[in-house]
């Protein structure tokens, strides 16, 4: 039977990620990946400062920078009356060295950390590989798997379930996935076409509040992304269809004749897991919690679950530490989960689409108020940058 300290479950790059740091520290790991190869994911395109710093420890920081985007500053603009508040992250030079979140899609860093992961000797990196089941056996835990059609089983230390929104990992270990599905789906196409030579001074990245439809336009290097919400009396195949596209861009750029290289739609949850831990199974990132996409806290939040995840593991195989790192690891993710990840990106939404006057002028003299204030304006890039999350997740005892 295979044997192997830690098994993940999952190389996207939240476990390629996970993977990659467990390896660094000397740890033996086996990662697993259901599909034939990295997967060409297109959902998340930002690496904010937080991530990058961690990236940077076990050298992936400027590969991925060499072929993204730094985008330094972000807008917040009103798509009704043209006002856009500006924030750069460059005010926080002091503080990070990468003052700036990075536009790079998230399968780049999966295929980086893959590559590497599968040269290194400490891992065994396996493709075409499923998960089925699992259960413990004292000293470790038993994983059935499904290998090229074949069924072989792995004896690890730990199990860890990095397999996404619909984890084997999470249904393995029984815990509920608590939370709601926003009722409207997200419509997200990319293209080739300047939009900034036709709206002026747009950033890299920009968030653009409107009651009737809302936007996000993401630059990355070889496209813009637009985000929208998708118009609920239209079927799914009417939503990615040419006649929508048309509709679309051309409330954007004035007219539809735009082409596109890929349109996706989206159902959008805010969900978390009633436990992160089982015993000597865990979860991180989408497994774990799921949020919408204003913000570009997803894949970012769940690699700083990795993260913690695997100093706790090697603490507890390399350092005799107990069980009690494990429970450590849930309550801090957990805590962070619920109070920023969540509440931050149900703001964001909200903020995105409100259609009361009053509440929108609310909430703009609020952000004019950040905007004109130092010390207020370093607290949000702070907290938008992810590094106040992981202070307060040190917090918690």
């Amino acid at each position: 039977m295979k044997k192997c300290e830690v098994l993940v479950v999952g190389a996207g790059p939240v476990g390629t990620t996970c993977a990659s740091r467990l390896a660094a520290m000397g740890l033996d790991v086996m990662i697993i990946e259901a599909e034939a190869t990295s997967t060409h994911d297109l959902r998340a395109t930002t690496i904010h400062a937080s991530t990058l710093e961690m990236l940077h420890e076990i050298d992936a920081a400027n590969p991925l920078i060499e072929i993204g985007l730094k985008a330094p500053v972000y807008q917040m603009r009103d798509r009704r009356s043209g006002e856009h508040l500006a924030f750069d992250l460059s005010e926080l030079a002091d503080f990070t060295q990468f003052p700036y979140r990075l536009q790079c899609e998230q399968y780049n860093m999966a295929k980086l950390l893959s590559d590497r992961l599968a040269a290194l000797p400490n891992v065994d990196l396996r493709y075409n590989c499923r998960f089925v089941s699992a259960h413990e056996n004292g000293g470790g835990v038993v994983a059935t798997l499904e290998h090229n059609g074949e069924t072989i089983e792995v004896e690890a230390q730990f199990v860890v379930g990095a397999d996404g929104s619909r984890s084997a990992v999470r249904k393995q270990i029984g815990t509920g996935f608590d939370g709601f599905t926003y009722e409207e789906k997200f419509v997200s196409m990319s293209t080739a076409f300047p939009i900034d030579s036709v709206i002026t001074d747009l950033a890299y990245v920009n968030y653009i509040s409107d009651p009737e439809e809302w936007l996000v336009l993401l630059k990355v290097p070889s496209v813009w992304r637009v985000l929208v919400p998708a118009d609920g009396n239209l079927s799914d195949e009417e939503l990615i269809s040419d006649a929508n596209r048309d509709a679309v861009f051309s409330r954007i750029v004035g007219h539809g004749d735009v082409e596109t290289t890929h349109r996706t739609i989206y159902r959008v949850h805010q969900r978390v897991a009633q436990q992160f831990v089982q015993g000597r199974m865990m979860i991180i990132g989408d497994a774990a919690h799921l949020n919408n996409p204003l913000g570009g806290f997803g894949m970012n939040s769940g690699i700083h679950d990795g993260w913690n995840l695997a100093d706790k593991l090697w603490k507890i195989l390399r350092k005799n530490g107990g069980p009690d790192q494990l429970a450590l690891f849930e309550r801090q993710r957990q805590a962070v989960t619920r109070s920023v990840i969540q509440a931050q990106t149900i703001e964001n939404m909200e903020s995105m689409g409100m259609s009361d006057a009053a509440v929108i002028e609310a909430k703009r003299a609020r952000m004019r108020k950040v905007h004109e204030d130092p010390a207020l304006r370093r607290e949000f890039l702070l907290r938008q940058s992810l590094f106040a999350s992981l202070e307060q997740e040190k917090e918690v005892a």
